[in-house]
């Protein structure tokens, strides 16, 4: 997501960086390009309007920041309005004193309601929760049936009767209660527009089981329509948050800057693709600095989390330390990093990446070729590269439906990642004492 709004702030602050100070002519000239970056964005009007008056405010006449250039002050105050626009900062669930904590998804059909109600089941089950979730979307045939294959997905039950979706809500709520699950999460129906009968329906569903979140579930890639949407939901249900899915569709990103200051709430969550673990926190400060080609390394450290298991890690770096990190291992580090997300979205999370790298079409078939050389080749080889000869690498090559060339490319890449990660033991060593130190603290503290 906002893919064209980057490129053009790249190209603003490119011109701004050859300037020495910054004079009204240059913030008059920035802040007309970023208004058309914004339309072009498919912002709403209105916010475009307020944006680009508080950064004249924040710009002119302002006693520069000696340490800043201009092309800085004006990334600096840029980041810190998107950071406003798109919500201040996350939205944190507060749980119920008396279980269970109800979640309530409205939204338009289409929009992803169904696959988002499973997606954040996985996320409470993440925190520790035991969630329910409940099938009230009888309108449209076999969701109920599409929400238990997702339920078995992420191992969560589901409640559902063939009766009316109030009732079903009632009856899910007291079902919640009897077996001890902590957190409700009710699915209802959408229409392919708004419209009196659903609105209805939904407001129903809200009273009998009192929501403690109400999320709307809208698709990014209406731009403006989803924010038309939200106004709607927010006049009859009191909406909490907002749920943005198909954000990885969506290259200009005018649903997600416009939503919060339109309809007064914030994103919670954000749907990044089409499988269950693609689904996220949503972090304005961390999305204003992907916007703004900062990278959010933050967002890349918890999926590395949630994807590699600790145990893995450790004994990765126990072998880089005694020196038997072998093609094997890189091989595992690899299959990790796919589990992380698709490449082109990891990409875009790390720092300073130039323009040219985040447009090339990085997928994970470009991983195919890497699994297949190192698969054909022996126990030995594997574990010593350096073994292989001439004639070993043309036995790979064939065997792997590849040239020479690539798995040389292969081989020259792994003695540049070995040696990079020969400073690994290090950083380990240096967060082991870090840890341990942490650790000490709270005993003391304990005492």
């Amino acid at each position: 997501m906002f893919e064209t709004l980057s490129d053009r702030f790249e190209g603003i602050f490119t011109r701004l960086r050859g300037r020495g100070r910054l004079g009204p002519e240059d913030v008059d000239e920035a802040l007309r390009e970023i208004r058309t970056a914004l339309l072009q964005a498919d912002v709403n009007l209105l916010v475009v309007r307020d944006v680009v008056s508080r950064l004249r405010a924040e710009l002119v006449g302002a006693d520069l920041a000696r340490s800043l250039t201009p092309g800085q002050q004006v990334v600096k105050a840029v980041h810190s309005e998107l950071v406003r626009v798109l919500g201040g900062s996350a939205l944190k669930i507060t749980y119920a004193s008396r279980p269970p904590t109800v979640v309530l998804l409205a939204g338009l059909q289409g929009a992803g309601k169904t696959t988002e109600a499973a997606k954040l089941a996985k996320w409470f089950k993440q925190q520790g929760r035991n969630p329910l979730l409940v099938g009230a979307d009888l309108q449209r045939p076999a969701a109920v049936e599409q929400l238990r294959v997702l339920g078995s997905q992420v191992s969560v039950p589901v409640f559902s009767e063939p009766s009316d979706p109030v009732t079903v809500a009632k009856k899910g709520l007291a079902e919640a209660v009897r077996v001890g699950r902590d957190v409700l999460i009710v699915d209802t129906a959408g229409r392919l527009h708004i419209d009196a009968e659903m609105m209805d329906q939904v407001r129903q569903i809200a009273e009998a089981v009192q929501p403690h979140y109400t999320f709307l579930v809208i698709d990014a890639m209406t731009g403006q329509d989803a924010v038309t949407t939200a106004e709607a939901f927010h006049k009859a249900l009191e909406l909490d948050a907002v749920i943005l899915t198909k954000v990885d569709g969506d290259a200009r990103g005018g649903a997600a800057l416009s939503v919060k200051e339109v309809v007064g709430r914030p994103i919670a969550f954000a749907s990044t693709g089409e499988k269950i673990e693609d689904f996220e926190v949503f972090h304005p400060d961390r999305m204003a600095g992907r916007i703004l080609g900062m990278g959010d390394v933050l967002s890349l450290i918890d999926r590395a989390e949630q994807a590699i298991q600790r145990e893995d890690a450790e004994k990765a770096v126990e072998k880089l330390a005694a020196g038997r990190f072998g093609l094997d291992d890189f091989l595992d580090q690899l299959q990790s990093v796919k589990k992380m997300g698709p490449l082109s979205g990891l990409i875009g999370m790390l720092p300073m990446v130039p323009k040219e790298v985040r447009d090339a079409q990085i997928d994970d078939s470009m991983l195919k070729p890497v699994e297949a050389i190192i698969h054909s080749m022996t126990q030995a080889e594997r574990a010593d590269p350096s073994i292989i000869n001439g004639s070993r690498r043309s036995r790979i090559a064939a065997g792997s439906g590849t040239t020479v060339q690539d798995v040389n490319d292969l081989l020259d890449r792994f003695k540049q990642v070995q040696a990079y990660m020969r400073q690994v033991p290090a950083l380990a060593a240096m967060s082991r004492r870090a840890n341990a130190k942490k650790a000490a603290s709270k005993r003391k503290k304990r005492r």
